[in-house]
């Protein structure tokens, strides 16, 4: 099927070439809603901006003006590319060499949103019901500013959300391996143990915290969460930093930290979470005689989609086009689905995500077909199956 007036690794080359890096846009919005109105989508920008976060610029536009409404998900913006002398080839320049797109965003996800724009041009505009896009430029930042605000801003007008794909890579391999069809939570924590401050020499006048600081970490660590949830995997606690910022050798510290995050499956909120890390640092705590202080932050709750009839289109749809029969997954990090999944039942897929995020990302080019061929199905088999809603 041939989308008429849009070619997906066109677009994707011109979204490669635009450096939006969080949270910059640098253009990348305009080439989007560029292709969009060509294809007859209303777009609203939509920029926002608080006090303690940066100024994110986002898109939403729809084609249509009943239910049901699909929505593809995404995100403009893309990581720092790092040392651009340690790429092969220029990590703006959206180059295509043997089949292969190189550039930052390739993988994740601009390469995916031009599989939407592309599908959706391919979609028959008699369709019986609405299309849309909700695009962000704050996924790979703080997230303040981006998803959830638009999605505010569409509840506050009324307007609904039925179902959502959100185009993060999600195959590990190939084409087809995996739908993700709910997350893992996700809580931030910074741990400080406080002690004494004196002279090594003289121990006994002061009180050490980092021994103290050890037993928390290796209780936290030795204490299992649980031993998993229907598609998930057990929850895990992994400690990211340690340190005491003491410049001297012949100094106890007064106080020592540790960062860590707790990825969490739904036998958890994060409530219950910082309960429980709270229950296991008191008894410590009273073990070992020292205070403490724990500061927490939940970027996002665990969830699994339920909608089963959505679920399988999707997955029948990829398998389709692959002849390959998808995992379906909550594995990997977090996503904005997070937020999203509070107005619609939401699903991922997207490309091959093994050079996301890495010097030298790229994406073959035959995967932007074929995830056009299969974003092109869903939609087909989407509007077939839910019909109209008026």
């Amino acid at each position: 099927m041939t989308s008429p007036g849009i070619s997906a690794l066109e677009l994707a080359q011109a979204l490669i070439r635009r450096p939006s890096v969080t949270p910059e846009d640098a253009g990348a919005l305009d080439v989007l809603q560029a292709a969009l109105e060509r294809l007859g989508f209303a777009c609203t920008r939509l920029p926002f901006e608080e006090e303690h976060a940066a100024r994110v610029d986002n898109l939403y536009a729809r084609r249509g003006d009943r239910g049901p409404n699909f929505c593809f998900a995404g995100h403009t913006d893309v990581v720092p590319p790092g040392d651009e002398t340690a790429w092969a080839r220029p990590p703006f320049e959206g180059a295509v060499e043997d089949g292969v797109l190189w550039g930052r965003g390739a993988s994740d996800m601009k390469s995916a949103i031009a599989a939407f724009v592309a599908a959706a041009a391919s979609l028959d505009p008699a369709a019986q019901g609405s299309i849309s896009l909700l695009i962000t430029g704050d996924e790979e930042g703080s997230a303040v500013n981006g998803t959830r605000k638009v999605l505010e801003w569409l509840q506050k007008r009324g307007e609904r959300i039925d179902h959502c794909l959100v185009g993060e890579p999600t195959n590990p391999e190939a084409m087809g391996d995996m739908v993700k069809v709910g997350r893992r939570g996700s809580i931030n924590c910074w741990l400080t143990v406080l002690g004494a401050q004196g002279h090594v020499a003289y121990p006994h006048r002061a009180k050490n915290p980092i021994p103290d600081l050890a037993q928390c970490l290796t209780r936290l660590c030795a204490t299992p969460l649980d031993n998993g949830y229907d598609r998930f995997q057990p929850s895990s606690l992994q400690i990211t930093d340690i340190h005491s910022g003491n410049p001297a050798h012949n100094v106890i510290p007064a106080r020592a930290g540790a960062r860590f995050n707790v990825r969490f499956n739904p036998n958890w909120t994060g409530a219950k979470v910082e309960a429980w890390l709270r229950d296991q640092l008191d008894k410590t705590a009273a073990d070992h005689q020292f205070a403490y202080e724990l500061k927490t932050i939940v970027s996002g709750e665990a969830f699994l989609t339920t909608d089963d009839e959505f679920i399988d289109l999707v997955a029948q749809s990829v398998s389709q086009v692959t002849k390959r029969a998808p995992e379906l997954s909550t594995s990997g990090g977090t996503s904005d689905a997070r937020f999203i999944k509070d107005h619609a039942p939401v699903v991922e897929f997207g490309l091959v995500g093994a050079t996301m995020h890495k010097v030298d990302e790229c994406i073959a080019v035959s995967d932007i077909e074929t995830l056009t061929r299969i974003y092109e199905t869903i939609l087909n088999s989407y509007f077939a199956k839910f019909g109209t809603m008026s």
